[in-house]
């Protein structure tokens, strides 16, 4: 049965969907997805190899968000894959504690949920469910920001945030440290609430973490964005470059621009990503570095970039954003897509050896949602 369903999603096109390569590989992508990953639990196994029992939060919400992208773009069909995904979300949900929270991982039945919560999971989940909420109507769409609310409400009442470092949520209940990627999600999900809600207090969260981020997370010297301060006690600052990192905050500061009316952030996040393409850019086999410490290549970190060009696209018109989104896919589907099932692989040096075969689940999600949104303009 998944075998029909993912040729005939392959085969089908919505007459209002984008016609371009890229659109057609995302759909290969969701393929593969079906294919392999997804259950008939509407969860997604983490890979198809060493945890397929297991689900990960983070990876069945860039799933989400994946689909939200194809629906976006004028593809009816994955409405269903993105609502029954978001049901089966409920079984991560703490339902004992009164501030909720989702938890990093549960069989793939839905069974076993618990230990850790992370505040960049819970984060990314938010924004992923505003972009389901734009893409939705009636109850559904209520229910989406209903729940992007709640993620919200326990990273503000869970206690993630602290004086420690001047503020800044830490990125799990274990408190191990503070990252600009985790903070990074929390800016974007409080302002586009503020943008939906009109509710004050989102606002005043989004100045909060604005400034502890600008305050304790820029180097000026490069001009980006650190990876972590370690935590508590030690209080080290890790200076190394994250393309994820960076790409998160791009898109931050665009929000903020859009939303908040300073257009001074405008600049700021053209300014990074002049700074993201001449640290964390290779010039040789164009494409994103994972960070400035090494060479390897992921789709989904060093794809996220590519979300950041397309959005820089989008806030000045100018194509050469988009240029550098298109070569950092265009790798990806060069160095990292398994040309026999259309799956990607996790990880290859920049020449493109030293390949980890792995087909995890976020990586697949990442593909096919910046795939599709270069096709609507590539």
């Amino acid at each position: 049965m998944k075998l029909s369903l993912s040729l005939s999603l392959s085969s089908q096109r919505s007459s209002s969907a984008p016609s371009s390569e890229y659109w057609l590989k995302a759909q290969e992508t969701h393929d593969f997805v079906v294919g392999n990953l997804l259950t008939h639990y509407n969860s997604y196994r983490v890979n198809t190899t060493s945890q397929t029992n297991v689900a990960y939060e983070w990876y069945n919400a860039s799933q989400i968000y994946a689909d939200a992208a194809m629906i976006q773009a004028g593809d009816p069909r994955y409405v269903p894959y993105m609502n029954n995904s978001y049901a089966w979300m409920n079984n991560m949900w703490d339902t004992s504690s009164s501030n909720g929270g989702y938890y990093a991982a549960a069989n793939v039945d839905g069974t076993g949920s618990g230990g850790d919560k992370y505040a960049d999971d819970n984060g990314l989940t938010g924004v992923v469910y505003l972009d389901a909420y734009n893409v939705s109507a009636g109850t559904i769409k209520v229910n989406y920001l209903n729940s992007a609310k709640a993620c919200a409400h326990w990273l503000i009442h869970s206690g993630q945030w602290d004086s420690t470092y001047g503020g800044g949520f830490w990125w799990n209940t274990v408190r191990e440290s503070k990252p600009t990627q985790t903070n990074g999600l929390a800016l974007q999900l409080f302002l586009r609430l503020y943008q939906i809600t009109g509710q004050i207090f989102y606002r005043d969260w989004a100045y909060s973490v604005r400034n502890w981020l600008m305050n304790e997370m820029f180097d000026t010297t490069t001009g980006l964005y650190i990876w972590k301060i370690d935590g508590p006690g030690a209080g080290i600052k890790h200076t190394e470059k994250f393309t994820y990192d960076n790409a998160i905050m791009i898109e931050a500061f665009l929000l903020y621009a859009q939303i908040i009316g300073d257009h001074s952030y405008t600049t700021k996040a053209q300014t990074l990503g002049i700074k993201m393409n001449t640290t964390l850019w290779n010039n040789t086999y164009h494409v994103y570095l994972f960070n400035s410490a090494g060479g390897r290549i992921n789709p989904a970190w060093c794809g996220w970039a590519s979300q950041a060009m397309i959005q820089l696209y989008l806030a000045d018109d100018n194509s050469a954003w988009l240029d550098y989104a298109q070569q950092n896919i265009d790798y990806m589907n060069s160095k990292l897509r398994n040309s026999a099932n259309y799956g990607y692989y996790a990880f290859c040096d920049v020449d493109g050896s030293g390949v980890d075969t792995r087909h995890e689940g976020v990586d697949q999600a990442w593909m096919q949602r910046v795939q599709v949104l270069l096709s609507n303009y590539r």
